[in-house]
Parts: structure tokens; sequence; C-alpha cells
């Protein structure tokens, strides 16, 4: 139970049950005596992936789907509906990818019926906290509080520099041709010194983080870039320096290029070259256009031993894509197993916002906090190095200075 932090066994023997003298409860198609009994769709004995024909309904101030009858505690089966959302059942179902082979917002149950921006998993939770409360009152709930964790995307940390000299010739040339007279001037300024290149914006977050005991995940590119724009010669040494001085105050994770994500063994030669910078081993992944490929690129990522993946989120739409604000295991469908692999979920990126005016992007996020905040959980949100570059809006930088650090 990590949403509510208890512990829990579970027994098949009726036996081991009835002998037990403390809290519990059965979970089946009919209760075996007085005991707190919560019904069972059926869900979680069936073998194999089928498309199931959801009915989600109102419940209360909420919602719910796969009802049970009167005899159980709760109205709905809150056990199948939540395996059903955080295991991604729904997108193991045939269903047609987007441009870049993603899973599409619009095929998912929460967009379809507009719960999208609940975290209706842990919302369910505090409702069965509260059966259990009424029913076991001696049980013991830690004393939880909401987390806030944002997370960098470093997909493009310089704009000039690094570049080396064909990309910066090539840059040179696109802007002469297009006229962008002040561009060539600032490129020019940047390659010689006179100026901070305008992507390098890492000092001004590590300033805001370090003062800060909230998390902070920065992930970083290694591979191949997915447009010339954005490709730099990661092997220069001011690029190692700009992993290694974020490293030494938040976490450094590795975003896997999207040429990656198919093949293993390129998955696996990433990893060694970002652990060979750091001197650390990888613990943090995001996939290339946060693209989840259900389930090979996790159990891809179990196979190399990374303990938490930032990919579960939506790139331009604002919700929880599996139904929770809470950091869970991911569950392998097809073997049945629960595996080690924590998946991080993500409210949103500020790519949903674009848009958005600052009111919008203001109220939208207090909204989406006071969500989580309810139910005790992690708010996260992805955004990239070049939101805080002086040519861009401001609003990010207030996002992160004012509300990402709030507690401190």
């Amino acid at each position: 139970m990590r949403i509510l932090g208890i512990e829990v066994s579970f027994t098949s023997v009726i036996e081991e049950l009835i002998a037990h003298n403390g809290p519990k409860l059965s979970y089946g198609k009919q209760p075996m005596g007085n005991e707190l009994f919560l019904q069972s769709h059926g869900l979680l004995t069936e073998q194999g992936v089928e498309s199931i024909d959801i009915s989600v309904k109102q419940w209360q101030e909420t919602i719910g789907f796969f009802p049970v009858s009167e005899k159980s505690a709760l109205p709905f089966d809150i056990f199948s509906a939540g395996f059903y959302l955080l295991s991604r059942y729904e997108e193991y179902l045939p269903h047609v990818k987007d441009e870049r082979g993603r899973y599409p917002v619009s095929e998912s149950l929460g967009y379809k019926e507009k719960f999208l921006q609940e975290p209706v998993v842990d919302i369910w939770a505090y409702k069965f906290k509260q059966v259990l409360q009424k029913h076991f009152p001696d049980i013991d709930f830690p004393n939880k509080k909401m987390q806030i964790h944002p997370v960098i995307k470093a997909v493009e940390p310089f704009a000039y520099q690094q570049k080396g000299i064909f990309r910066s010739f090539i840059g040179y040339t696109s802007d002469f041709l297009k006229f962008k007279i002040r561009q060539l001037t600032r490129r020019t300024q940047v390659i010689l010194g006179f100026r901070r290149d305008p992507h390098n914006t890492f000092k001004w977050i590590i300033n805001r983080a370090k003062r800060s005991k909230n998390k902070l995940s920065v992930f970083f590119l290694l591979g191949e870039a997915a447009t010339f724009k954005e490709s730099l010669n990661t092997h220069r040494q001011k690029f190692k320096m700009l992993i290694k001085y974020v490293n030494d105050y938040k976490e450094v994770g590795l975003l896997f290029s999207y040429s990656s994500l198919h093949e293993y063994e390129i998955l696996k030669t990433e990893k060694k070259r970002l652990e060979e910078i750091t001197n650390r081993s990888l613990l943090s992944s995001m996939g290339s256009h946060y693209l989840v490929n259900l389930p090979d690129f996790y159990r891809h990522l179990v196979e190399l031993e990374i303990k938490k993946d930032f990919t579960m989120v939506y790139k331009n739409d604002i919700g929880f894509r599996a139904g929770t604000c809470t950091p869970f295991l991911f569950y392998d469908l097809d073997y049945e197993i629960k595996t080690p692999l924590v998946v991080h979920p993500l409210a949103m990126t500020t790519a949903a916002f674009n848009d958005k005016s600052e009111m919008e992007v203001n109220k939208i996020i207090e909204s989406m906090m006071y969500s989580v905040h309810k139910v005790n959980g992690t708010f996260s949100i992805i955004f990239s190095n070049t939101d805080f570059s002086p040519n861009t809006s401001k609003v990010w930088k207030k996002v992160f200075s004012e509300k990402m650090f709030q507690n401190d």
C-alpha cells in the first residue's frame, strides 16, 4: 500500500484468515462471514490482455468504474480499477500510434471520460482509508506530506557553444541566408566568450535548487539528437564538466536517445557513457520524446538495473497518464510479474502550455498542485533548460522559483 504507507500481507488459505487476530478483510466474489468485504470485479484473476467494456460512473466528488454489489464496503472494485490504470493495461491493447510511435492521449480512458487531471487511484486509496479507519480504528497510518520533484530535460544544453566547426558553420550560413542579423551577432559573441550561451541556464537552476530540500532531476542526452539543430559534440570536455557540475548538487539522469529506445545495446552504451562521466551508477532515466513502448522499453530498463523512470507523461496534454501522483512499480502484464523499476508519474510538461497565458499557466498549475496536495502525493513537472533562457517568457522562471521550492 504505497499510497497509504501501510504494510499488508495476503493469503488464499481461509484458515489463516480466520486465525488472524489483527485487522483483516476478504476480497473475492462473496464474503466468507461478517468480515470487512470488498467485492472483486474479476480482472485481477484473469490471464492475458483483452479489450474490456468499461462504464465510468460518478462517485461522490470523483469517478469510479468496475461497479460491484451492495455487499461490498466500497461501490467499485478499486483494486481492479487501480490495476487497470497503473499497469497501463490500455496501452497493451491495439491502438493507433502517433507520428513518434507513442500512445496518444486521445486513446486513454482518462481523456475520454475527462478524469485525466485527477489522481483517481490516490483518491480511491483515501476512500479505502476511511473504510479501514471506521472498521479498524487502531490502525496507525503514517503521516505523509506532499512532495515536489521538478524535472529538467536538457536536450539542447547549448545554443551556440560546443557545436563544433561544422555545426557552427551551418548555423552561421542559416542565419545569414535568413537575414537573422541579431542572431548572427549573438552567436559570434557567445562563441568568442563575450556573452553567456542563452541555453546554458544551469547555474541559475542550481542556485535556486541547491537551497531547497526538494528533489530535482536533470536529464542529459548523450546519444543522437532528433534534429541537427539540437545536436552537439557530447564528447567535449566542457559538456562533461557541465554534467559533473549539476551532479555535484542534484541528481543527473539520462535522456535515452530516440534511436536507442528499440535497441538494448545502444541503451547500454549510453548508460555506460553517463556513468563514466559522473562516476556513479545511473539511477534515473527518461525516454526521448516521452516514448514508452510497453513492455519492451521498461523491460530493458529492468535489465539495465535502472531504478526509476520519468517517461510516464503526455507531452502536449495535462494530467496523470497512469491515474496516480504516487511513484509505483512497473508490472509486466505479459509475464505477470512485479518488477523493481519505479515509474515516476508526472503531471505535465511545459510544452503542454504553448498556447496558454501566464494567468492560465498559474491557474492550471495551482489547481493540479492542490489535487496532489489533497492526497499527499508527488507533484512533478518537466521543464526544459531553454524555458529559462533570457529571450523566453519569464513565466517558467517564476513557476520554478516560487512554486517548485515554495516550502523552503
